[in-house]
Order: structure tokens, then sequence, then C-alpha cells
């Protein structure tokens, strides 16, 4: 088999199974693993795939919005884990605004047990999943529909985020790099998460450990700009030193500082 037939191949079974695993293909295809590593290297950096410890996920490209639907189901246990530290964030009766990134999402919906929010969000999806919430005030912006991601996105989502202040905001990223900061793959996204950072007291940032290190089309801030970093995993010594430098609160699962 050539191997353009073999990434190929890889990548229907990424588009079917939303992950893979190296040593499985190796086994399958009768190559080596670092053979099936080239191969998930390149499906990357077309913005196919993302690698992860011992294979890769669909998706979370830094180059392309995938919908809400494979977005959902990706790297599902990171997005929880992180939402689990995220509860502890939130108080009862903050005002919030949330993003319309499948990790806040799943962060959003941690938050149910508690009292008297206000929400603010551009993202559907999210609005429906909060809807039957008693003494909460939820509110969606206005704007165009973004059907890929469930989203309203442009000129008057704008002018509604810029009426309010709020305690803290809940958003994500496509990449997080020292050099160029906080960047996401699309214009729209990139800057209604600037309105909403706008509008905060408090900065947070939701971004699972593939994220680290990778660089989108546009940047949305600074890292001077964000006061909290949540992930699943503990970042390397340099990225922590590097937060701590510019005074951003780092929080991860207690076990991966062992």
């Amino acid at each position: 088999m050539l191997a353009i037939e073999r990434k190929n191949e890889i990548l229907n079974k990424l588009r079917a199974e939303q992950r893979v695993l190296v040593s499985e293909l190796a086994v399958f295809y009768n190559v080596t693993e670092e053979t099936i590593r080239r191969d998930l290297d390149k499906l990357e950096k077309e913005g196919y795939a993302t690698k992860t410890y011992g294979g890769a996920i669909l998706g979370n490209s830094t180059k392309t919005d995938l919908s809400y639907t494979i977005r959902n189901k990706t790297n599902v246990e990171a997005k929880n884990a992180i939402a689990d530290l995220v509860e502890g964030l939130i108080e009862d009766g903050d005002h919030l605004m949330v993003d319309d990134s499948s990790t806040s999402l799943f962060a959003a919906k941690k938050l149910k047990d508690k009292k008297n929010l206000t929400v603010i969000t551009n993202s559907v999806e999210l609005v429906v999943e909060l809807s039957g919430i008693e003494n909460w005030n939820i509110m969606l912006t206005g704007g165009r529909l973004k059907a890929d991601s469930l989203s309203l996105v442009g000129e008057q989502t704008q002018k509604m985020l810029h009426n309010f202040h709020v305690d803290k905001v809940l958003f994500s990223c496509k990449g997080m790099n020292t050099d160029a900061g906080i960047t996401d793959s699309s214009e729209f996204h990139a800057k209604t998460k600037q309105s909403m950072m706008q509008a905060a007291k408090k900065r947070i940032l939701v971004l699972d450990d593939t994220k680290f290190d990778k660089i989108s089309f546009v940047n949305i801030a600074t890292l001077d700009q964000i006061d909290i970093v949540v992930t699943n995993e503990k970042p390397s010594a340099a990225w922590l030193k590097l937060l701590d430098d510019h005074g951003i609160e780092c929080i991860y699962p207690a076990e991966s500082a062992l």
C-alpha cells in the first residue's frame, strides 16, 4: 500500500471513530510505529488531526473550525477534567460570559448546581443546555448564526457584549504560544472572545494540553490579558514559569502534579 493511501485510510478512520492509536494502526498496516507517527504528523499539519499521547484525535485543528457535533465528541476526558476544575472557580450569584467553544460548554454543564448565575453567551447550544435551570438568568447575544458552531457572530454580537460588565469570562482558543499569545482560527470568534474579555473582571482561559505551543490564524489576546489558565494536564516547567512570570494562575488536576 502506498503511503498516501494509508494516510487517507487513517483519515477516514479518524472521521468515523474520532480517535486512533499508533500501536493499533502499526499492527493493522504491518508497519513501524514511527511510520504511523509520520502519517499522523502529516494529518496534523494539514489540519485534520491533533496528535495525543499514543495516537491522535480528529480535529482540534488550529486551522479550521469543526462542526459542534464533532467538537463535542473529541477529547471528552480532557474537557471533563477541565470542567471539574472550573466548577470551583464559580460562585453563587456570579455574572458570567461564556464563549461558544466545546470546552466552555463542558464547563458550564458542571455549574448547574450553582445558584442565581447570570450567563451571557453567543452559543445557541449552551442556551438550550442551560434553559431548564431555575433562578438562572440566561442571555443570548444577537448576531448572525454560524451554523457549523451553532453560535452567533458579527457586529450585533459585539454591540450586545459591550453593554455589560461581568465577574468572569470562560473562553477557549485554538492555540497558545509563547510568542504569538492566544490565537484562534476565525476572526469572528476572536472578536467575540475579545469583547467578552473586555467586559470581565476575571478572564479564565480553558484549554486542553494539545493547545499548548500551537499558533492559529487570528490573535485573541496576549498572555498578559488573562488571569487564570485551566487545563487537564500539568504543563511543562517552562510553561509554568512563563505563566507565573505573567501573574497567571495555572490550575490542573492534582494527580498531574505527581
